[in-house]
């Protein structure tokens, strides 16, 4: 029952260690006073770690051990004359042997050689609409990529505020999948973009099923992003505002964490809780008690995710620098005893 953390925070990063989801060793920081926005795993094996700085910019880093890093020199980037300019790297996302990383200015770029060198992916980073693409209040940004396990050539990308692209021909080229889910800002001059998502979370077993928390909502899609319903019974928000959902793939529930609303921001009358489903989005109930103390600390996209054991593990970190997590499916709670740096990321790096 072993789980590793890492744990990404505007002033480093941390590495969270269990053998039995109780008790916990942490460690850190590493990078120490950089801005993590996001970690993972490279296809051989070495853990990720992205960094942010106004004055070095992007970064990847690596490590065999989660103690020691060293800088990937040839890391995403784009070409000095063009006008745009990589700022963070957001997300890392691996599929038959490729690693792929979302980007601000929203971009997408593929490593094939275990991420010491990267290309950019044309398809999306010129698609047809780019000249329309306009930043969410976290910038613009390529923040989610999903892929097929049983079709490596189709993949799903989320970039905030644009919308939700697919891919069935290895990226080469992207349809917009954003019908039946409310613009957030309308594009007339492109009308299939204007979608602030802010997640997605899919069913490995059938990709075609996934569910998105946008800025108007929470949704489903079981065609693989063609058509989108909205799935928000039980949840505390009319708005169905929020960040993160992640799935545990083993038992099927979804988590979310829902907000008051766009304007606000914060949890609902202070209950930071985590709200769950069993039955695909049909329903949500609130998974386990709240915090005992009034919380307004919210939850980030990319600061929320669960390990695949049994019972599920599930973990987030706040913006107010705690941690919570479940070793029991979400039937109850506990906190690391840490206050960290406010949390961009939280991912479970090995089990």
């Amino acid at each position: 029952m072993a789980v590793t953390l890492g744990i990404g925070t505007a002033k480093g990063a941390w590495i969270a260690t269990s053998e039995d989801r109780v008790a916990w060793d942490v460690h850190g920081p590493h990078l120490k006073g950089w801005e993590v926005t996001t970690l993972g795993r490279a296809p051989g094996g070495d853990y990720l770690l992205a960094t942010a700085s106004n004055w070095y910019g992007a970064a990847l880093h690596r490590s065999g051990d989660l103690s020691s890093w060293s800088q990937i020199v040839n890391g995403p980037a784009y070409p000095d004359s063009g006008d745009r300019k990589l700022t963070k790297v957001w997300t890392l996302a691996g599929g038959d042997g490729s690693l792929y990383a979302g980007v601000a200015e929203a971009g997408l770029f593929v490593s094939e050689d275990d991420a010491e060198t990267w290309s950019p992916v044309p398809g999306l980073n010129d698609h047809a609409t780019r000249p329309g693409w306009s930043p969410g209040l976290g910038g613009l940004m390529t923040h989610r990529i999903l892929v097929d396990p049983a079709d490596a050539g189709r993949m799903w990308c989320a970039i905030s505020a644009v919308g939700v692209f697919r891919t069935d021909d290895h990226g080469a080229t992207w349809e917009l999948k954003n019908d039946g889910v409310e613009a957030a800002d309308p594009d007339a001059e492109y009308p299939g973009i204007g979608f602030c998502v802010h997640s997605l979370a899919h069913d490995p077993s059938d990709a075609r099923r996934i569910w998105r928390q946008d800025h108007r909502g929470v949704f489903r899609t079981t065609d693989g992003g063609d058509t989108w319903e909205r799935i928000q019974k039980g949840l505390p928000n009319e708005s169905g505002f929020g960040f993160p959902v992640v799935r545990h793939h083993a038992s099927g529930a979804l988590f979310i964490v829902p907000l008051e609303s766009d304007e606000y921001r914060m949890p609902v009358d202070g209950n930071l809780a985590v709200y769950r489903s069993t039955d695909g989005g049909d329903s949500w109930h609130q998974s386990g008690a709240a915090h005992s103390e009034e919380a307004y600390a919210g939850v980030l996209r990319d600061a929320m995710d669960c390990d695949q054991l049994e019972p599920a593990g599930i973990y987030y970190g706040t913006s107010g620098g705690t941690v919570g997590y479940s070793a029991d499916g979400g039937d109850s709670w506990d906190t690391l005893p840490v206050t960290f740096p406010r949390i961009s990321s939280v991912r479970v790096l090995a089990t």
